[in-house]
């Protein structure tokens, strides 16, 4: 067989439009029907859960629905492959996103720019970035580093745990579109104005000095190269990577949820988290700082409260507290920000979230 030169490269017209795809950056025509199916046969299994939680349940284990017992095992049974398929098809999508947009190309956005500007377009880039409070740690330092204003990288760091497309999609998935917009409104909010407040307090200082004695290296950008079966295994990759990381906290949240659901009274959740306790909105924040999980672990929860009668402002302060203000997140920043610092962002942070709750109670 002779070697595809330009002189006899017309022989192999697929060869010809398969290079024509990969040039233009698009994807190949067995790629999109791959896909396509894919997405059919994902929606065909995601509308039977609900009838196959209650056959589980009800039929298979035996278990009357009218019993505590039965209402938490369908509840466990439903939410629990929602959740994770809604997650593992969100993440899919971000993840080859990811390919085109670089941790190092978010730090050269930022830079520069002036705070204003910068903490809007932090929080929005936090919408992308699918990290926990923990794991978005690292970006900060390299923010730092890197030249990003003190109160810009804040925004970033409040908004990345806090309003991501996990959160978005699993709100939409279980409470409706109402419930999602709400969240992303009101959480883009407190990361912008947390972070200009910070920033203009001008506690540069204060960050420890082994942070400020960092240099990063120069800016990649977006791997260019990448054809579309390589941003497609990457999608794959973030699958593995960050399902495998929070499935864990999702079982474990899914399971505090359904216990909830099955077996804490309507009428007592409604006193305690309801919208006659003026307490409730502080408290629900206070419980939920210790508290570490991500928003596949806590959404679960927030579900089940709502179902048993909290107030949408307590159980949606709750949420943010615990993934935007958890211990282990303060321990770490403890490493790169000094204790003064800390307080502030825990106060200006908190402060915005108790506005949050109490502003919602009042007109929902």
């Amino acid at each position: 067989m002779k070697p595809l030169t330009p002189s006899n490269r017309s022989c192999c017209p697929g060869s010809d439009k398969l290079q024509t795809d990969q040039a233009a950056g698009r994807p190949s025509l067995p790629t999109l029907l791959f896909g396509a199916g894919g997405l059919v046969l994902w929606f065909l299994v995601y509308r039977q859960l609900e009838p196959f939680s209650r056959y589980l349940s009800h039929d298979l284990l035996g278990i009357p629905a009218s019993t505590h017992l039965g209402e938490a095992v369908q509840f466990f049974l439903y939410d629990t492959p929602k959740v994770l398929m809604l997650l593992t098809l969100v993440v899919f999508f971000v993840g080859i996103v990811r390919t085109f947009f670089t941790p190092e190309r978010t730090r050269k956005i930022l830079a520069g720019k002036r705070q204003s500007v910068g903490n809007v377009l932090a929080a929005l880039l936090g919408i992308v970035t699918p990290f926990c409070s923990c794991s978005a740690v690292p970006l900060f330092i390299g923010f730092v580093t890197a030249g990003v204003p003190l109160g810009v990288t804040f925004s970033f760091l409040i908004a990345a745990p806090m309003v991501n497309e996990i959160a978005l999609v699993l709100l939409y998935g279980l409470l409706g579109w109402k419930v999602a917009l709400l969240y992303l409104v009101t959480g883009l909010l407190v990361a912008m104005v947390a972070g200009w407040i910070i920033g203009r307090c001008k506690m540069e200082h204060h960050i420890e000095e082994w942070v400020l004695e960092l240099r990063t290296n120069g800016d990649t950008g977006p791997d260019t190269g990448l054809t579309w079966n390589d941003r497609i295994n990457q999608g794959y990759g973030a699958i593995r990577e960050i399902v495998g990381r929070v499935w864990p906290y999702m079982v474990v949240g899914i399971g505090v949820g359904a216990g909830i659901h099955g077996y804490v009274p309507a009428g007592l959740m409604a006193d305690i988290m309801g919208k006659g306790a003026w307490w409730s909105v502080p408290a629900a924040v206070v419980i939920g700082i210790p508290i570490y999980s991500n928003a596949a672990g806590i959404v679960p929860v927030l579900e089940a409260l709502l179902a048993k009668g909290a107030a949408l402002g307590t159980a949606l302060a709750f949420m943010m507290s615990v993934i935007a203000l958890s211990l282990p997140e303060m321990v770490i920043l403890r490493k790169v920000l000094k204790p003064a610092l800390i307080a502030v962002f825990i106060g200006v942070v908190g402060s915005g979230i108790l506005l949050v709750g109490f502003l919602f109670n009042s007109i929902i």
